[in-house]
Order: C-alpha cells, then structure tokens, then sequence
C-alpha cells in the first residue's frame, strides 16, 4: 500500500511563492493518476490540479489556479510537486496529494482518488 507525505506548506505574503512536495513510498506511483486538492476552513475540498502516468501527461487545472500554478511530477523520485506563484489569500487551506484516481473518471472528482496523504498547511496573508 502506497503512503503519501506532502511537504512545503506554510506562511507566505500574497504574491509570493511556494513549491509543495508529496513523496510516495511503499511502491511506485509512476503509473497512477495523480493530483492535488485543497481545503479551506468552513468549505469542502476543492480539485487544484491533476497529472496522468501515461505517455501524454495530460495536466488539468481549476480555473482559480490556472497560469500561476504548476504541476509536475519525477517518476524515479516517485514525487509529485505543485508550484504556487503569485498566491494569494484565497488560496488559503489544507492542500492535499491524492493517488490512485479511478480510470475514466474526472480529475476534478475527489471521490475517485483512493489514496491521500495527510495534508500540508498553506497560508496567505494579505
């Protein structure tokens, strides 16, 4: 069974950047869906960005993250990143790694992702 540590989390001023980390361990992830979700206080979480194993690497992205957030992965660290540039305030939450997505199933769908990691705090202040 695969174990996901996310890493990178913190406090930063709006406009500044962070790079988040999720290490697998356990076996590889190189040929799982992968992405990255978050959660803000009081709201439900919330699909940030996806990456898919395959050849193509298809990459997806919400519309709130788009062209400052970037996704990628390094398959012989069995890592998954996301950079966070020009952040601001609302993108204040708990982000999450999540593995294993169902075939066929949306990027954006929470629910067909099996495996999470525990969560790394980001924080952006005004």
């Amino acid at each position: 069974q695969v174990q996901l540590v996310e890493s990178g989390g913190g406090l930063v001023q709006a406009g500044g950047s962070l790079r988040l980390s999720c290490a697998a361990s356990g076996r590889t992830v190189s040929t799982s869906d992968m992405g990255w979700f978050r959660q803000a206080p009081g709201k439900e979480r919330e699909f940030v960005a996806g990456v898919s194993w395959n050849w193509s690497g298809d990459i997806y992205y919400s519309n709130s993250v788009k062209g400052r957030f970037t996704i990628s992965r390094d398959n012989a660290k069995n890592t998954l990143y996301l950079q966070m540039n020009s952040l601001k305030p609302e993108d204040t939450g708990v982000y999450y790694c999540a593995a294993d997505k169902t075939p066929g199933s949306a990027y954006s769908d929470s629910e067909a992702f099996i495996t999470w990691g525990q969560g790394t705090q980001v924080t952006v202040s005004s």
